[in-house]
């Protein structure tokens, strides 16, 4: 018999807001995370706006000792994983250890650690690299530094799917749960900005106003869309068997209902056109619940803010919710926060743990001009009021991974 799964706590950074109650306002008052860049020059690109978080600082979170050697992606997923650990009211022991577990989803953290160690060892010789600094350039040395600041021992792992990664880990916890590998996994995702990162998707024309003659602009579903706007941010969330969290009185954001996963290749960085994977992404994951679109109150959606990438998003809602797609809200957390990759499929998770918490549903905000081929409940621009029981989480991307999620208010 499988198990009940339930989220118990929530730590999370974004660019509009630090910890569930800030994020969960901003998300509720439409405010936007994306400003003019400050972590480095941006001068060299057409772009100059991100969702970046200029006003973090580590000592708030987890004190000024043992942060010289940190990266910043370490720093954002330590400070998410404290207040995760807080906001679940689990406390982490030597005789509960072992039942708890760490899995993240990050693909990008490691790549300005990997360029700053090696411009080191090109320009100087290996002899004066600083050997501190080699951890951070192992991809999961965030999620492990997580397990050291809080005693976490059954097991870490790090997940590197691309913009699905962070539900992907999830699925990934999720599994151990039901396997009896532990009874608590904080899992989630994470990403910092960097010109390194920066660069690669302006380079690739992904970024709004990366190419010639446009402008910046960041709307998804709206007509004017022309690309995403990069954010950056952490996420972990306290994933814990439903018996577990009930003999110790926890508090319960959600139970996580089932998972929907397909990979569908098509080209490289490419959508593909027919939504094959996204479809049956969804589809599984409302048989695995046992739901109908009917059961669904709200619809977290992936978009980005892309021509391609909304407009297959649209018509696989369509197509597999039928009639009823005109009737459920469908909102982009993304409108707000930007593209934020591995950890973006995390952030739409916690909105959709703020809808069912908060009676609400999420804007899209600066939507203006509808397009023809965009033509479902965008919820635009303001949030709504709502009694909210049940939610469906999309995060798909142009390499292949497709997940969703079902939550549903814990009854």
């Amino acid at each position: 018999m499988s198990k009940r799964v339930v989220i118990t706590g929530l730590g999370i950074l974004t660019s509009n807001g630090k910890g569930r109650q800030e994020f969960w306002q901003s998300l509720k008052d439409g405010k936007v995370g994306y400003k003019p860049i400050t972590l480095f020059d941006p001068a060299q690109f057409r772009v100059n706006q991100a969702g970046e978080i200029s006003d973090f600082n580590a000592k708030d979170y987890f004190g000024p000792k043992g942060l010289r050697n940190l990266d910043r992606s370490t720093r954002l997923l330590v400070a998410a994983s404290k207040l995760a650990v807080a906001d679940s009211q689990f406390e982490i022991t030597d005789e509960n250890t072992e039942e708890v577990g760490v899995s993240v989803g990050t693909t990008l953290g490691s790549i300005k650690s990997i360029v700053e160690f090696d411009e080191v060892t090109l320009r100087e010789g290996p002899r004066y690299v600083n050997p501190a600094l080699f951890p951070n350039t192992v991809i999961n040395s965030p999620a492990s530094q997580v397990s050291i600041w809080n005693n976490i021992q059954a097991f870490n792992s790090t997940i590197s799917t691309g913009f699905t990664a962070s539900l992907d880990a999830m699925q990934y916890a999720y599994d151990f749960i039901q396997w009896d590998r532990a009874k608590v996994v904080f899992t989630g995702g994470v990403e910092e900005m960097c010109i390194q990162t920066f660069l690669g998707f302006h380079t690739l024309k992904f970024l709004s106003g990366s190419k010639e003659d446009e402008s910046f602009v960041n709307c998804p579903f709206d007509k004017r869309r022309n690309g995403v706007t990069l954010g950056e941010g952490a996420c972990l969330m306290a994933m814990e068997e439903y018996d577990h969290a009930r003999s110790r009185n926890a508090p319960m954001l959600a139970e996580v209902l089932s998972f929907g996963y397909s990979f569908d290749p098509y080209r490289l960085s490419k959508y593909n056109p027919r939504g094959i994977g996204i479809k049956k992404a969804m589809k599984e994951a409302l048989d695995n619940a046992g739901l109908k679109p009917q059961d669904i109150d709200y619809i977290c959606s992936d978009a980005n803010s892309t021509q391609a990438a909304d407009k297959i998003e649209t018509e696989a809602i369509k197509e597999i919710f039928g009639d009823y797609s005109r009737k459920v809200p469908v909102s982009a957390v993304k409108s707000m926060v930007g593209e934020c990759y591995s950890v973006s499929g995390a952030f739409n998770m916690a909105a959709g743990l703020g809808a069912i918490n908060e009676g609400f549903i999420p804007p899209t905000v600066n939507y203006q001009e509808p397009d023809p081929d965009c033509d479902l409940d965008y919820v635009p621009n303001q949030s709504r009021k709502a009694d909210i029981k049940t939610v469906l989480v999309i995060n798909f991307s142009p390499s292949g991974s497709n997940t969703c999620i079902v939550l549903r208010k814990v009854e």
